[in-house]
């Protein structure tokens, strides 16, 4: 966060490192040209997320020589979502551009990214990684489906939901308390609270150096996230409805279910207290108004809660410049 002693400047770039020792110059020679071919004031932010590699050995070095260099460093590995929370938190941009740290993402397309904002005044330009050089079956295949499920899930429409090479600005960044697999959902999490977005094709490089951290267990953790994000962005200030819908169907069910007993008592003469139906028709009865109590309840709740809990998901252990 900042201090009241501190300033802003033009254009930070927030940088999650985890095990890229091989990458971290690479980064920074491909970096510096770029961002002062810009003419701005800016300032590189690298979060290590609990590197064992001697990661943090080379970006403290690289910190002691270049001011315009900041490292955050973290007690543990807390993951790339709590990296990317702390970059925002920690940022002293006006414009804040996220990147990875495996040198996949092309620096040269940061000011393409700054043009694109600048030219529709957008709040998030997302990059597109339209020609990604990645493995087809475990990598891919899998993206195409995520990015269609959240666009179809959350309504806003991108190709690629992944991609960490985004531009945001500034004043919008100080809303998101991101966590679990959050940073995927930022676009959708942006529009919820009024931000423009736009995408931009960006190129995409292979991997040569350091290991993937992917996996295919992240997919569960990310379905699971995006029920999370659904909620947060319809029904979180409105606990009711959602809850009180279900509760609805409940009635629906209860209500049906004791007009086929009355049915039956009348046309058949059967004993309405020994119809499965009669039984059906109290629970669901009973279910609708415990929802639609529990409904109102968190409605309450929600109103003494929204926002009340600013705690980060992660614990700085360093901080250099």
């Amino acid at each position: 966060m900042l201090t009241v002693t501190e300033e802003l400047i033009d254009i930070t770039v927030s940088i999650p490192i985890y095990n890229e020792c091989e990458n971290i110059l690479r980064i920074i020679d491909e970096l510096m040209p770029v961002l002062e071919g810009l003419g701005r004031s800016f300032e590189i932010l690298f979060v290590d997320d609990g590197s064992e590699d001697g990661s943090f050995e080379i970006l403290k070095e690289l910190a002691q020589r270049d001011t315009r260099i900041r490292v955050i460093r973290f007690r543990r590995n807390f993951g790339q979502t709590a990296a990317l929370d702390a970059g925002f938190k920690e940022a002293r941009g006006e414009i804040i551009i996220t990147m990875d740290g495996d040198l996949q993402n092309d620096p040269a397309d940061i000011p393409r990214l700054l043009q694109k904002m600048e030219e529709g005044n957008f709040d998030i330009v997302s990059g597109w990684r339209k020609d990604r050089k990645d493995k087809f079956i475990t990598r891919r295949i899998p993206s195409i489906i995520a990015n269609r499920l959240i666009s179809k899930i959350t309504s806003v429409l991108l190709h690629d939901y992944g991609c960490t090479l985004k531009a945001y600005k500034r004043e919008l960044t100080r809303y998101f308390n991101l966590y679990g697999e959050m940073h995927r959902f930022i676009p959708a999490i942006g529009r919820f609270i009024g931000a423009s977005i736009a995408e931009l094709p960006v190129n995409h490089r292979a991997r040569k150096f350091g290991k993937s951290k992917y996996n295919l267990s992240r997919v569960v953790r990310v379905i699971l996230d995006l029920l999370t994000v659904k909620f947060f962005s319809g029904y979180l200030t409105q606990p009711l409805k959602i809850i009180g819908r279900i509760g609805l169907l409940f009635f629906l069910v209860a209500f049906g279910a004791l007009g086929w007993v009355v049915f039956d008592k009348v046309v058949n003469n059967q004993d309405m207290t020994n119809s499965p139906f009669f039984f059906l028709s109290i629970l669901g009865f009973f279910s609708g108004l415990q929802l639609m109590v529990f409904g109102l309840i968190a409605e309450i709740l929600v109103r003494t809660y929204y926002e009340s809990q600013n705690k980060p998901t992660y614990n700085i252990k360093e901080r250099i410049n």
